[in-house]
C-alpha cells in the first residue's frame, strides 16, 4: 500500500482490486499478462490474495461467475490477450445473460504494437461489445485505478453484469507517480440512480391486488440479485398470492412452502403452467418474459393484467406490456410498498377473495404432481434427485445444461443464492468450473454440481483444479449416453433421427479418470445401490464423482413444445409414475 509513490501500472491495478474488497481472483497466465502475474506474485506473498489457477480460461470465468452468484459479490478473472481472451467469451455471454457481476482482466500487446496483427493480438474490447454491460482499454496506467473502481461499481449497480478491463502489457509496466483516489464519476452507463416509487404507482398496484381473485407471483433472478426472499415471502402471505419463479428466481422461497409452485415454463411444473395462464393478476418481479417461460407469448396470462418490476427500464414492455411499471431494486420496492400500507393505516385486506384461486391450485397440484418412477430396477433421474436433495437440503448447486438441468430444477429444493445454472445462454461445461468458485466463496459448505455425461466433457479439465486445491466438491453424473435432450427434442420434433447425438462411443471410464486425478469415483446403474451409494457421496470429506448410469430413453416431462401456450403441456399421463413425497 502506498500514500503516493512511484508503482507500475500492474501495482496500481492490484492495490485497487484489494481496496475494492477483492481476495479471489480465477484466472490463467499468459504472455501479454505477465507483468500483472509477477505483480500478484508479491501481493500473494502477503496474503493479500489468493489467486486460483483454473486448467482452462472458460473454467476461469465460469468460476468466476459461481463465485458471483453464490455470494454476491463481484467475480474478478485473468487471462492473457489472444486466445486468452477469446477463451473468455462464452463465459462473458453466460455472464451477461443471467445479469451476473464480474471484472475481467485481460492482458493486451504493448500499445505501440496495437493494431499491427502482432503475436497474440485480438481486440478483445470489440469482440465482447454485445456481451459486457461495460468495457474499457487503460491507455494511461494514470486512469487505471480510476477504471477498476468504476468497473466494480457499474458491475454491481442498476443491472448487474460483467465489464472488461483490457491492459496493454506495457501499461502494466510503466511506472508513475501512484496515488490510489478513491473517488470517480458515478454518473456511469448503466447506473442510473433510482428515485422514489410514486404513491401512484402503489394506488394502482393495491387497487390490482384488491380487485384480483386469481392473483399470481412471477419471480425471476432479478429478485434474487436484490435478495428479496424475505420481503417476497411477507408479500405472499400477506395477499395469500401464489408464487412460481424462472429458472434463475429458483430458491427465492423454498418449495415446500404453501404457496409455492416451483417453476414454470417449458419444463415447469403443471400447476405452475396452469396458475399463469388462468391468473387475472400477474405480478412480475425482477423476470424479463423469456421465451422458455412464455411459450407462444400471445397466450401466456393472456386474461391477466400485468404489474412488472424491473431495475432495467429497457425490460418493461419489451415483451409484455403491463398496467403498471415500475423501475427500481425488487427488494427496495416490495419494503417501500409496505411503507406505503403502512402510512396510509391499511393493515387488512379479505383474503378470502383468493381462497378458492388456492385450492383450485391444490386441486391441479393434486392431480398434476413431479413424478419419479415405482416398481422399477432403473436408476430414475428423477428420484436420485429427489432422494440428494432431501439429504442435502442446504447444500449449494451447481447444474450443467440440459434434461439433468430441468429435472434438478424440478426437484431440487433450495436455498437464496444456493442455485447457479446457465439459463439464459445455456452453457454446457457452465456447472463444474462454477463449483470450484462457489467453494471457495463458501469454503465450509457443502457444493454439488449435477452434471450430465455430455455437458461434463465440455470443461472436464477443471478436475485438474478441483485436485489442486483439494476441494470437497460433489459431481453427481446423470449420464444416459446421450446428449439428453437434444435426444429428447429429436425424438419428440425431427421424426426420432437421432442425428450425432448419442455420446457412448468414446466415452471415458469416469471412475478410472476420476483416479487418475486423485478424486474418488464411484458409479451405479441400479435403483438398489442408490442410497448407499448416495450416504457415501453425500459424507466423504474430500471429492468425489458419482456415475449414475441412468435409463436411456427417459425424458423429462412436463414439457411444453415449441409455439405451444403453457397450457398445452406433454407427458402429464405417465401412469405407470407415482408422485413425489
Amino acid at each position: 500500500m502506498c500514500s503516493s509513490s512511484f508503482f507500475s501500472g500492474a501495482y496500481s491495478l492490484m492495490d485497487t482490486l484489494v481496496r475494492n474488497g477483492v481476495y479471489h481472483i480465477f484466472g490463467y497466465p499468459g504472455g501479454a499478462i505477465l507483468p500483472i502475474y509477477d505483480e500478484l506474485f508479491r501481493w500473494e506473498q502477503k496474503s493479500l490474495v489468493k489467486h486460483i489457477l483454473c486448467r482452462h480460461e472458460q473454467g476461469a470465468v465460469h468460476a468466476a461467475d459461481g463465485y458471483s452468484r453464490s455470494s454476491g459479490k463481484p467475480g474478478v478473472c485473468f487471462a492473457t490477450s489472444g486466445p486468452g481472451a477469446t477463451n473468455l467469451v462464452t463465459g462473458i455471454a453466460t455472464a451477461q445473460m443471467d445479469s451476473v457481476p464480474m471484472v475481467l482482466i485481460t492482458g493486451q500487446v504493448a500499445r505501440p504494437f496495437i493494431g499491427t496483427d502482432a503475436f497474440q493480438e485480438v481486440d478483445i474490447f470489440g469482440i465482447t461489445l454485445p456481451v459486457v454491460k461495460h468495457s474499457y482499454v487503460v491507455r494511461d496506467p494514470r486512469d487505471m485505478s480510476r477504471i477498476v473502481s468504476e468497473a466494480f461499481y457499474i458491475s454491481q449497480h442498476g443491472r448487474p453484469g460483467p465489464v472488461l478491463i483490457d491492459i496493454p502489457k506495457d501499461v502494466g509496466l510503466e511506472k508513475f507517480s501512484y496515488k490510489f483516489i478513491p473517488k470517480f464519476n458515478i454518473n456511469l452507463p448503466g447506473c442510473r440512480v433510482f428515485k422514489n416509487t410514486k404513491e401512484k404507482h402503489f394506488d394502482r398496484f393495491l387497487n390490482l391486488i384488491k380487485q384480483s381473485s386469481q392473483p399470481l407471483l412471477y419471480v425471476g433472478g432479478g429478485a434474487v440479485s436484490s435478495n428479496s426472499s424475505a420481503v417476497i415471502k411477507k408479500l405472499a402471505e400477506k395477499f395469500q398470492i401464489p408464487v412460481t419463479t424462472t429458472l434463475m428466481g429458483k430458491g427465492i422461497l423454498k418449495e415446500n412452502h404453501p404457496l409455492s409452485l416451483g417453476m414454470l415454463g417449458m419444463h415447469g411444473t403443471a400447476y405452475a403452467n396452469f396458475a399463469v395462464s388462468e391468473c387475472d393478476l400477474l405480478i412480475a418481479l425482477g423476470a424479463r418474459f423469456d421465451d422458455r417461460v412464455t411459450g407462444k407469448l400471445d397466450e401466456f396470462a393472456c386474461n391477466a393484467q400485468v404489474i412488472h418490476v424491473d431495475v432495467d427500464s429497457a425490460e418493461l414492455g419489451k415483451n409484455r406490456i403491463p398496467q403498471v411499471a415500475i423501475v427500481g431494486d425488487v427488494k427496495i420496492v416490495i419494503e417501500d410498498f409496505f411503507i406505503y400500507l403502512t402510512k396510509f393505516q391499511y393493515e387488512k385486506l379479505n383474503n378470502e377473495r383468493t381462497s378458492s384461486w388456492i385450492q383450485r391450485i391444490y386441486s391441479w397440484k393434486k392431480q398434476y404432481p413431479l413424478l419419479v418412477p415405482k416398481n422399477v430396477s432403473f436408476l430414475s433421474p428423477q428420484e436420485i434427485l429427489y432422494q440428494i436433495s432431501k439429504m442435502s437440503s442446504d447444500a449449494y448447486y451447481t447444474t450443467d445444461v440440459g434434461q439433468h438441468q430441468m429435472w434438478a430444477a424440478q426437484f431440487l429444493d433450495v436455498l437464496p443464492r444456493h442455485w447457479m445454472s446457465s439459463s439464459g445462454l445455456g452453457t454446457m461445461g457452465y456447472g463444474l468450473p462454477a463449483a470450484v468458485g462457489v467453494q471457495f466463496a463458501h469454503p465450509n459448505k457443502q457444493v454439488i454440481c449435477i452434471s450430465g455425461d455430455a455437458s461434463f466433457q465440455m470443461n472436464i479439465q477443471e478436475l485438474g483444479t478441483i485436485a489442486q486445491y483439494n476441494l470437497p466438491i460433489k459431481v453427481l453424473i446423470i449420464n444416459n449416453k446421450w446428449q439428453g435432450m437434444v435426444r429428447q427434442w429429436q425424438q419428440a420434433f425431427y421424426g426420432e433421427r437421432y442425428s450425432h447425438s448419442n455420446m457412448e462411443k468414446g466415452a471415458p471410464n469416469l471412475v478410472k479418470l476420476a483416479e487418475s486425478f486423485g478424486i474418488l469415483g464411484l458409479e451405479i446403474d441400479l435403483r438398489s445401490q442408490l442410497d448407499k451409494a448416495l450416504e457415501l457421496f453425500c459424507n466423504y470429506k474430500g471429492p468425489v464423482i458419482l456415475n449414475c448410469k441412468v435409463k436411456e430413453t427417459e425424458n423429462c416431462y412436463p414439457m411444453v413444445a415449441p409455439g405451444k401456450s403453457n397450457s398445452q403441456m406433454i407427458g402429464l399421463d405417465k401412469n405407470h409414475l407415482t408422485t413425489r413425497i
